[in-house]
């Protein structure tokens, strides 16, 4: 129990220590992204606060954490202050996947490297904001009032992944409203793309930075779009991408035909099935059954996978370029490794307000994105740089009877164990006075913002009855 008990305290002080110095690599990369020092130094701020242990990550929380008296810098950081957004996403997508690289290299096995498409959403309320529309919103699990924005994940096969790069879906009626534009603060140039599209904007991104990726994967909204599978292709990129059971492709020269009927037809039995994990999980191997279908051209596949209880099928489209090894298991290595996008997605809302922007304005709500990726890949990278050593568990079981070990040993140290040990790290006293100013101006605004309530509310009123 004391070797546990020593250990944990080391692995809390190596990670603490490392972690603040991660910090002030990251943020000395981005001091070229603002013209001031004083915006730099509140970025720096904000990224602090987006890493303690608050409970929400709005305007005033985290100005009140910064130690500012009021809400106003860091409402200016978002929308009125001049920096370099998109410049600040290039240097956080270099800092993570340079750390993730550094940190699977320490092992002996190859680590495959994947870019891993997907969208998440926030709800929002009004119609005030840049890009927001009543739709499907996969975060509330209903259609509701929100934006989504599509996302790239680094993900690097047993070490580690961080959000890389963000691109705001905007609907097309917005574009065109001139005066919806004006209001969010749209850029003058920017042109209505669909998520497929908007995926091959954040992919040009992250190879403008040098960035090499041994397969880009995503789900059915990434697979049926043509143009980026194509865009992909004529970069010679691997990719596995999921597709609709009623996706058609050319099974035979001449012969077209669904997913969904191709496995019907071909895999009446089950001999064409092979039992494989697509990657260990938390509680262990995630397995299930697949089938590799040829097709009519040598570079493409089709991937079935079964589910072992329920039977559901997924199936994914392949392309491996010529000069690339194209098997089984490694596509099904390349299939199981655009999941640990979900975990970024959760852990960015969860842990970082990814979420919890209250921003209105196009440019403000991409910068606290770029912002909850520092905050994101700074713990990412130091938990990928101390999984070797931090972790110490027992050896997994063999049988399903075996007993459980006397001592079960420590996991890793996780992205959300290095924030909290990075929030203690950063914290500090508060200024005297600090908490009644700020109990006093929160009154305050409240009294005002209830005073223009009720007259708004009897101007309608009024209204209504004249």
């Amino acid at each position: 129990m004391r070797t546990n008990e020593t250990g944990a305290a080391a692995a809390a002080r190596i990670g603490a220590g490392r972690a603040v110095r991660e910090r002030s690599v990251l943020l000395g990369l981005l001091r070229s992204c603002f013209a001031r020092t004083q915006t730099w130094l509140q970025a720096g701020k904000y990224v602090s606060a987006l890493a303690s242990e608050l409970p929400s990550r709005n305007g005033w929380s985290v100005a009140e954490h910064a130690g500012d008296r009021t809400p106003d810098r860091s409402q200016r950081l978002l929308s009125r202050a001049s920096w370099d957004e998109q410049a600040a996403m290039s240097q956080v997508r270099n800092y993570a996947a340079a750390g993730l690289d550094e940190a699977a290299r320490r092992s002996r096995r190859r680590r495959m490297a994947v870019g891993a498409l997907d969208e998440t959403g926030q709800e929002k309320q009004g119609s005030a904001t840049a890009g927001v529309k009543r739709q499907y919103m996969g975060c509330a699990g209903r259609v509701a009032n929100g934006i989504n924005t599509v996302h790239l994940s680094y993900v690097r096969e047993a070490t580690g992944h961080a959000l890389i790069g963000a691109r705001q879906w905007v609907p097309a009626e917005d574009i065109a409203d001139p005066v919806k534009s004006l209001v969010t603060g749209l850029p003058l140039d920017l042109r209505f793309r669909t998520k497929g599209q908007l995926g091959i904007d954040v992919l040009e991104d992250a190879y403008g930075d040098g960035l090499a990726f041994d397969f880009v994967c995503g789900d059915e909204v990434y697979g049926s779009c043509t143009e980026l599978r194509q865009f992909l292709e004529d970069r010679g990129q691997a990719y596995v991408l999921r597709v609709a059971s009623c996706f058609v492709f050319a099974l035979a020269p001449g012969t077209r035909m669904t997913c969904a009927d191709a496995v019907k037809k071909l895999l009446k039995d089950k001999k064409g099935w092979e039992v494989r994990s697509a990657g260990q999980g938390s509680k262990g191997g995630r397995w299930y059954a697949w089938a590799w279908i040829g097709t009519s051209s040598p570079r493409h596949s089709l991937l079935a996978r079964r589910h072992l209880k329920t039977g559901e099928l997924a199936f994914h489209y392949c392309f491996v370029p010529e000069g690339q090894r194209a098997s089984k298991a490694r596509l099904i290595r390349a299939a199981g490794l655009r999941w640990p996008v979900e975990e970024s997605f959760e852990l960015g809302k969860g842990c970082f307000g990814l979420d919890q922007c209250q921003a209105r304005l196009y440019t403000a709500v991409l910068r606290h994105l770029v912002l909850v990726m520092a905050a994101l890949a700074i713990c990412a990278v130091t938990a990928a740089q101390l999984r070797d050593r931090t972790g110490a568990e027992a050896p997994p079981p063999a049988r399903p009877d075996d007993k459980p070990p006397a001592d079960p040993g420590l996991v890793p140290l996780s992205v959300y164990e290095i924030k909290r040990l990075l929030a203690a790290a950063l914290s500090r006293p508060e200024p005297p006075g600090h908490a009644a100013r700020w109990l006093q101006w929160r009154r305050r605004h409240q009294a005002r913002s209830r005073w223009f309530h009720k007259r708004a509310r009897l101007a309608r009123n009024y209204a209504l009855v004249s």
